[in-house]
């Protein structure tokens, strides 16, 4: 379903966790819906959902939750994608989340993953999801500069996390809108969705650059579990004309043989984009896994 119908959270709200953090979320859909986490990509927050004309029919509960030092959740300066999952076990703990599943979008790919490799969630969507780009496997396949950030990120990740902590919500829209495809662009600009994706980035750097920052340490970095171990299944949804860097270099080729469980579906005529014109088929497909 190709829709740029962008709705405001019908709920919003913080969840504390043990260690006194909060965790900001937004929400979508029925309250009795099957629960499922949106990880969101880089530097966007939980202002920013998908598939909201689609939820009430498919029974489906949408959360988006901002990752630490994001939007309105608590800074946690050197968490790694294993500390994600445990915030997320503590959230869904907190708010009695039964059957919970997860959609990771572009960086929120990992983020994601690490939910499925610590089994916090029952099934995982990444839709044009960043790949383990550190990984060998990938170094041929990446663009010179991406190369250069996932070596300065091996060897002097603190000068790394200094240098994305550079980044400002206009740089990232433009960075986002100058490697998109003609048909994302054509979906970012739309004026509705344009709005919302700004009012996202927005919100996501309320707290300064440093959260964002974190966030590319660890999707440059190696992941601290193996894609091989996960069990619960993983879909992995790719757009044929996506032009991004920061996504997996081959559409999930790689890391399609990499999880036991992946199925891996490639769309031919959609972009990077496909999160919000695909958003019908990757939910009914993501519940019925």
């Amino acid at each position: 379903m190709t829709t740029t119908e962008m709705q405001n959270p019908e709920r919003q709200g913080t969840t504390g966790l043990p260690d006194g953090r909060v965790l900001g979320w937004s929400e979508w859909g029925p309250l009795t819906g099957r629960p499922v986490l949106l990880c969101p990509g880089a530097a966007t927050s939980r202002w920013l959902g998908f598939g909201s004309a689609v939820l009430e029919q498919t029974g489906i509960r949408l959360i988006s939750v901002d990752r630490p030092g994001l939007g309105a959740s608590t800074p946690m300066p050197q968490r790694s994608l294993l500390d994600w999952a445990r915030d997320i076990r503590n959230f869904r703990v907190a708010r009695a989340l039964n059957g919970l599943r997860a959609v990771g979008f572009s960086q929120g790919a990992p983020f994601a993953l690490a939910c499925a490799a610590t089994q916090e969630v029952e099934a995982v969507a990444l839709v044009s999801g960043g790949d383990e780009l550190a990984h060998p496997a990938m170094r041929a396949l990446l663009h010179p500069d991406i190369v250069k950030l996932v070596d300065l990120t091996a060897t002097e990740p603190a000068q790394a996390e200094a240098f994305f902590a550079g980044m400002s919500p206009q740089m990232m829209w433009n960075m986002v809108i100058g490697m998109s495809h003609e048909a994302d662009r054509a979906v970012y600009t739309e004026p509705r969705f344009a709005e919302a994706y700004r009012r996202a980035l927005d919100e996501a750097f309320s707290q300064g650059t440093a959260g964002y920052a974190r966030d590319t340490v660890l999707a440059m970095s190696r992941w601290p579990f193996e894609p091989e171990s996960i069990s619960v299944p993983v879909d992995l949804w790719y757009g044929g004309l996506d032009t991004s860097t920061v996504h997996s270099p081959d559409h999930g080729q790689t890391l399609a043989t990499r999880i036991p469980t992946a199925r891996r579906r490639v769309e031919p005529d959609a972009g990077g984009a496909l999160l919000w014109t695909h958003a019908e088929r990757i939910l009914a497909s993501l519940i019925v896994r």
